[in-house]
């Protein structure tokens, strides 16, 4: 059995089993985003940092032991919300503005924890975020295909 791990700055959701890494600076939505989708069934696994263990090339997310079941709510404050232990890592989302993004991205990714993940990126403030999120997630399970792949 081979193990990497490293912790990163990011917060990690699971859509439907599908785990995704936000990532992005302090104060660029990672939590928001998080709570906006865990208004529609999404269960945060992590905020703010997040444990990444690769366990013969799977890549699994989790919350440090202190931070476990803990949001940070701009403006409300840090809260006590249900949780999942854990998550297989599919993808990882930058959180970015608008003006960084192309139209038509090819297809990126980045190595975490020595395993090659999708990245996409995705502008927090944007009404359609949180769709776009799911959109990800079902082109990294597979569910969903892009036409021009």
């Amino acid at each position: 059995m081979t193990v990497n791990a490293t912790q990163i700055h990011a917060t990690c959701i699971s859509i439907d089993g599908i785990g995704l890494i936000l990532r992005g600076p302090s104060g660029s939505g990672k939590s928001d985003l998080a709570l906006r989708l865990m208004e529609r069934s999404a269960q945060l696994i992590a905020d703010d940092r997040v444990d990444l263990t690769c366990v013969d090339g799977v890549l699994i997310g989790r919350a440090p032991d202190r931070l476990s079941g803990l949001l940070e709510v701009r403006g409300i404050g840090i809260i006590e919300v249900p949780y999942g232990s854990s998550v297989r890592v599919w993808g990882l989302i930058d959180l970015v503005n608008r003006t960084e993004i192309e139209r038509l991205l090819d297809t990126r990714t980045e190595v975490l924890c020595g395993i090659d993940l999708p990245c996409f990126l995705i502008d927090p403030s944007a009404s359609s975020a949180e769709a776009k999120v799911r959109l990800v997630s079902g082109l990294v399970s597979g569910s969903i295909m892009r036409t021009d792949d």
